[in-house]
């Protein structure tokens, strides 16, 4: 590269008014429907084999069993979370706020270190919108020239045929999605009998597959990469998430500009590698100019690399003018990416992960909770003592039915319960009364403070801490 080529590409300034709107808006504020062309090289394929195997786990997660329970179980209704085969109850909140917390962080790390690769790779809309609808668009109405033809083209029979059997197809792919959803809310085995009996029988179940269902079409036969651009804040948080030392899908304006082909008038102009085919602007599914610099709209979906590299093979120059790059490592040649920023977020997410394993490790099996009934005052017993009634919980968070008994702890105590032998069904929150009787030598006046303790056969497994109410004067 010769001096003048050098001083164009270094003093290269963008024009940033595209900033001043969206690429899917005209300036009327009408929505610009985009029809990406097909993409296809090295990162395309990737993307296909990873979307396989999201895919495949997605429909399969709700069966899959871990020590006979769901992998991923998302009971809002009652109120019951599996993750990973372990059974998490509203009493476990602080560990489903660590975790979630984590996975935040992570993303934000992430996001600061490669940019947006979870939207382009792993997020849930581009999988499905770009690998399995557009897909179906491509094998039903052709490529990019062959839709907009289509859609310009008059209501012929062969157009009817085509977009009624890919809107049929669409929303049997949404109604699937919407049952995978209800299989993760309700279980396996109760999605299984919703579907497998009358509508009238699950009324509730029905209407509720079938609005998921519904949504899930709209947004993908319709709304489609305006949930990126408009509803998704992921976008908008590159702002802050991102630096000139984040790596991103990046133009390579030293070496690209300026655009444009050499051509017999003009065999000795100066010029980039770009040669301004417009085919990363062509392939982007929301219709940016990637060679305008890091924008909201850009998902990281990498079709302008494996389009850009496509050319630059055919024009016999090095591939990746596009490519996964920081603006520091192209303008200056700086390639550091751990930077103080970084380190930063990847000490409070380590400090979380093990906040979070040391709350995991000692979380118990069993939680009871023990509250004097309220509107109910002591009574004296026969023998001189008195007694209290007291609600009580217990929720059993494994997966196998625990007998238990209760003692109070270093005094001479009879507790009386509603039943002989208490035993707690597997994962699920049992609930009675119980009267604790205590001889007067144990008391002093007005309230008490007892310990009861929980046993499962001959182990202790929790204390509780209550009240015990005695006469003011004894």
């Amino acid at each position: 590269m010769n001096d003048d080529k050098v001083t164009a590409a270094t003093d290269f300034q963008r024009d940033e008014s595209f900033r001043d709107t969206i690429g899917t808006v005209d300036n009327s504020g009408k929505r610009i429907w985009i029809t990406p062309k097909k993409p296809k090289g090295k990162f395309y394929n990737a993307r296909n084999f990873v979307a396989f195997f999201l895919l495949v786990l997605l429909y399969s997660g709700p069966f899959i069993r871990i020590g006979g329970q769901p992998l991923l179980l998302v009971n809002v209704f009652e109120r019951k979370f599996v993750i990973f085969g372990a059974a998490f109850w509203p009493q476990d909140f602080h560990l489903f706020a660590l975790l979630l917390l984590s996975f935040i962080i992570f993303i934000v790390t992430f996001t600061a270190v490669f940019g947006r690769v979870w939207c382009g790779w792993a997020c849930p809309q581009t999988v499905f919108m770009e690998l399995v609808f557009r897909k179906i668009e491509y094998w039903i109405e052709g490529d990019a020239g062959k839709q907009r033809k289509l859609n310009a083209g008059p209501w012929t029979l062969s157009k009817i045929f085509k977009k009624g059997f890919k809107q049929a197809i669409f929303f049997a792919i949404a109604f699937s999605i919407g049952n995978v959803f209800m299989a993760y809310i309700v279980g396996s085995e109760e999605w299984w009998q919703i579907v497998n009996q009358p509508p009238s029988a699950h009324f509730s179940g029905f209407t509720a597959v079938m609005v998921f269902s519904f949504i899930f079409y709209f947004v993908f036969s319709y709304f489609r990469e305006q949930a990126c651009v408009i509803v998704c804040p992921y976008g908008r948080y590159q702002s802050v998430l991102l630096d000139k030392n984040s790596v991103v899908i990046s133009y390579d304006f030293k070496r690209g500009e300026p655009r444009g082909k050499k051509s017999r008038k003009n065999p000795d102009a100066q010029l980039g590698d770009c040669i301004d085919c417009h085919q990363c602007v062509d392939v982007c599914p929301t219709g940016i100019d990637i060679r305008n610099g890091t924008q909201l709209e850009c998902v990281n979906c990498t079709a302008c690399i494996d389009a850009c590299d496509t050319v630059m093979t055919k024009v016999k120059r090095p591939t990746g003018l596009i490519r996964f790059a920081s603006y520091n490592s192209i303008k200056t040649g700086n390639k550091r990416i751990f930077t103080p920023r970084v380190m930063g977020y990847t000490a409070v997410l380590m400090l979380i992960i093990m906040i979070f394993s040391g709350v995991l490790m000692t979380r118990k099996d069993v939680e009871t909770t023990v509250l004097r009934t309220p509107g109910i005052l002591y009574n004296q017993t026969a023998d001189g003592g008195f007694s209290n009634v007291y609600n009580f919980k217990i929720v059993n968070k494994t997966f196998e039915e625990i007998p238990v008994r209760f003692t109070i702890k270093d005094m001479d105590a009879n507790i009386r319960l509603n039943q002989d032998d208490l035993i707690v069904p597997k994962s699920e929150l049992y609930s009675s009364t119980m009267v604790i009787e205590l001889p007067q030598s144990e008391l002093h006046e007005g309230r008490n403070q007892i310990t009861i303790q929980v046993w499962r056969g001959e182990e202790l497994i929790e204390e509780v801490d209550t009240t015990f109410q005695a006469p003011d004067k004894l």
